[in-house]
This record gives C-alpha cells, sequence and structure tokens, in this order.
C-alpha cells in the first residue's frame, strides 16, 4: 500500500506573503515550511486554504486578501485562476515587467554570482491580444452541452471553460465560442483534441489536430468558417510532417522588421516568437547592443530562421547562423534569398553535440549573438571563447540558465558582464525572458 496523504487543514490559514515563486505564486513560509499560494501577492497578508500537502513543500490558494499589495488589481478574465494561461493577471501590468526584473537580477546574483555594470530598462510592449502563437485544448463536454476550447485549467489537463481569451490575438480570442460551435457541429467533435494558432503580419492559421479524417460535410463546414472567418485552416493527422491546408486554404505566413527592411516568412509549426510586437524591440536591443559594423565577422548560434542573423547582415561584412532543426535552415537560406541577402550563410548543426568538425568551427568571430532553448549554452560556451568573440549578446528564456552560463563567462572564460535587462514576452504570466552585453576583457 503506497503511503495516506496527509490531511488538508481543515480551517484557512493567515500569512504574511514574502515572495514570488517562478511560476507566479506567493511564497511564504509556515513552522518553517515552504508554502506556494496562488493568487497572492509579495507584501500581502492573506487567509489562505491549503490544496496539498508534500513532504517537502505545501499549496494553497488564497481564500482572502487581509492587506492587498499596491500593485494588485481585477483580474480582467472571468477565467482566471481556472485557466493555466496566465498567472499573474491580478498584478499590474508595469509591476509584473518591474518584478520579471528583480526575478533576472536576484537569479544572477544566486546562481551566477555575477551583477551586470549596469541595468538595461526592461521591455514591454502591448500586455493583451499579444498572443500569436499558441497550442489550445479541445473537449466536446456532453454535460455542458459543448465543444470547450482553450488553454488546459491550472494545474490539470482539463479544457477551461472560457469563452474569450484577452491575450490571444483578437481574431481568435474573440472567436472561442464560434470555434467552440464550428466543432460541435463537425462529425470528429470527439476526435479533434487541439488546435494551433499561428499568425504573423497577416491573417491567423488554425491547425486543426485530427485522430480522425474529416468527412465531406465536415471540410464544407470548415471551409465555410474560413470563408466567413478569415482563418486559413489546415489539418494535422499524425507527426507535423503531416500538416496541410485545406484546399484554397494554404497561405505564406511572414513578419516583418521594418527597421531593417527584412522579412521573414515561416512555416505555421515553425518557431516564432509569441510577441510579434516585443521581437521587434528585441531585434532592435540587440542589434543596438551587439552593434556590428562593415568590417566585422558575427556568429549567431541557435539562429532559427534568421530573426536576429537577417538584420546583422545588414550591417556587418558576413554573418554565419547555427541552427539544429533542418527545416529551418532552409527557410533561413531561403529568407536571405527572398531579401537579397548575400552576405549571410547558414548551417544545420546540432549545438549540444560534436561540432568539432564544423565548417564555421574554426573561423574567426569579431562578435557573436546566441539565442538558445531553456536548457542554456553551456555546451558551446568554450567555442564561442576560442572563436576570439570579443562581444556576446546573449538572449535568454529562462534566467536560470543564462545566470549558469553568465558564471561560466565572467569567472572562467574571461568575459564582463556589461548590461542585462528583463523582456515582457509573454505579459500576464511570470515567464521571465531577458537580454544580456558580454564583452570580453582585452589583454
Amino acid at each position: 500500500m503506497g503511503k495516506k496523504r496527509k490531511p488538508l487543514p481543515a480551517e484557512p490559514v493567515e500569512a504574511e506573503i514574502e515572495g514570488l515563486s517562478h511560476d507566479g505564486r506567493g511564497l511564504t513560509r509556515v513552522d518553517g515550511k515552504t508554502v506556494f499560494v496562488f493568487g497572492a501577492l509579495p507584501g500581502e497578508r492573506v487567509s489562505m486554504r491549503y490544496t496539498r500537502v508534500q513532504r517537502r513543500y505545501d499549496e494553497a490558494v488564497v481564500e482572502a486578501v487581509l492587506t492587498p499589495a499596491p500593485g494588485r488589481v481585477a483580474p480582467r478574465c472571468s477565467a482566471f485562476g481556472i485557466c493555466g494561461g496566465c498567472s499573474l493577471q491580478h498584478l499590474d501590468a508595469a509591476a509584473q515587467v518591474e518584478m520579471k526584473q528583480q526575478t533576472l537580477g536576484d537569479v544572477l546574483t544566486r546562481i551566477g554570482k555575477v551583477q551586470p555594470e549596469r541595468w538595461l530598462p526592461p521591455l514591454a510592449a502591448g500586455h493583451w491580444g499579444y498572443r500569436r502563437k499558441a497550442r489550445l485544448g479541445v473537449r466536446h463536454v456532453a454535460k455542458k452541452g459543448r465543444v470547450l476550447v482553450g488553454f488546459r485549467e491550472r494545474g490539470a489537463s482539463f479544457v477551461a471553460d472560457m469563452t474569450r481569451c484577452d491575450v490571444l490575438t483578437p481574431q481568435v480570442g474573440e472567436r472561442l465560442e464560434a470555434l467552440s460551435a464550428l466543432i460541435g457541429r463537425l462529425s470528429i467533435r470527439d476526435r479533434l483534441p487541439q488546435i494551433e494558432v499561428a499568425q504573423g503580419d497577416g491573417p491567423v492559421v488554425l491547425i486543426l489536430r485530427v485522430l480522425d479524417p474529416p468527412s465531406d460535410p465536415d471540410l464544407d463546414l470548415l471551409a465555410d468558417f474560413a470563408a466567413e472567418t478569415g482563418f486559413h485552416i489546415y489539418l494535422q493527422e499524425g507527426g507535423v510532417e503531416t500538416v496541410r491546408p485545406l484546399p484554397g486554404q494554404a497561405i505564406d505566413l511572414h513578419y516583418s522588421l521594418p527597421r531593417y527592411n527584412v522579412r521573414i516568412g515561416f512555416e505555421p509549426t515553425d518557431f516564432t516568437q509569441v510577441n510579434l510586437e516585443l521581437n521587434r524591440l528585441m531585434v532592435d536591443q540587440a542589434l543596438d547592443l551587439l552593434d556590428p559594423q562593415p568590417d566585422e565577422q558575427v556568429l549567431d548560434l541557435f539562429c532559427g530562421l534568421g530573426n536576429f542573423t537577417l538584420p546583422i547582415a545588414r550591417r556587418a561584412q558576413r554573418v554565419v547562423g547555427v541552427e539544429g532543426d533542418d527545416g529551418l535552415v532552409a527557410r533561413a537560406v531561403l529568407n536571405a534569398e527572398r531579401n537579397a541577402i548575400t552576405n549571410a550563410e547558414f548551417h544545420r548543426a546540432d549545438l549540444y553535440g560534436d561540432i568539432e568538425l564544423a565548417p564555421w568551427r574554426r573561423q574567426a568571430f569579431d562578435k557573436g549573438l546566441i539565442d538558445p532553448p531553456r536548457s542554456g549554452a553551456w555546451e558551446v560556451l568554450d567555442l564561442i571563447a576560442e572563436t576570439g568573440i570579443r562581444r556576446l549578446v546573449y538572449v535568454s528564456c529562462y534566467p536560470s540558465t543564462l545566470a549558469r552560463d553568465a558564471e561560466r563567462l565572467v569567472h572562467g572564460l574571461g568575459f564582463r558582464l556589461v548590461a542585462a535587462g528583463a523582456m515582457d514576452m509573454f505579459p500576464h504570466t511570470a515567464h521571465v525572458e531577458s537580454m544580456a552585453l558580454f564583452e570580453r576583457h582585452r589583454g
């Protein structure tokens, strides 16, 4: 028999909230034990109800806010607290940005044992209607008499019951009920678990994940819905290689970076930043920090579609982009051709694997930019130092791995952490993106 779960305290408990966790929950300690409190903010005194008791920590939700934090606001969405798409709608948007900057500083100090010589002002753009990439759950719930379309519930696999979403691009967020009604009329409504959203500067693509092929009447309904809404509908019957548009629905997705006269095309399932407005600010800041000159060679690792590579090419003598995904490399090459950029070259390489024989491996570079996934860039830090790069811009989607890598760059490889700052790529969530500038000591 397994261990019996400890009973939950029967009555609410009052507590002072000391901080915020990485996922946006308040942090407190009760009798020396950490408690994560959903809906609580630092500096507040709350009455909380326990929801889970574990050996190392407990979990709770706010029953009542006894002393509110200065930045507390009423959540805009009626599904907040149930839907897992947002965790900080109860905190003023400006305070959210300040909190992310503070989180970055705390992590750099605690893990990296470093602090920047100067702080970059945090980057922020629009706080609502910003999500142009998303994966929505779909579930026909007989007891509710309808199909639910939206993000998953917080801490559960159920689809949240929501009729609109204010963080999604409005073309989708304001049409959840219409999507629900459409799917409810399909013969495969119980065999359609997911919709993926993709949008650049223009129309929205919806990728319907289908476990059974739609019938001819289903296809007619989908075509009518596309004509009515302006959506472009694709189907996915298996892996990503099975994604295909319905007849007449194919579209060339793209987004522009106007400051560099660059237009970047992408496929609906390609990785692109969810927040297009913030992405433009991010690229601008990265180029300003990197400051590529007409006589310089630049290395861009984890380059994806060329989001940074192609703007760099407008200013540098030559730029080399390296990416692990074959499809992204192919589209980066195509994007360079379509933008008439001839001084950018792209290579496919697993940057976490053996790259000793890569053709670009022994070349010298003046400057570099890296934009790694959550796991960070530890495996390429020595390579960066060996290439002679003297200025490095590090774009991070996870502050803990940035801090770990910063410790190595500063204390092991002779770089200074010149500047750093947070970026609010995902407003109303606790997700922290950031950017750091490193420069090598001259000697």
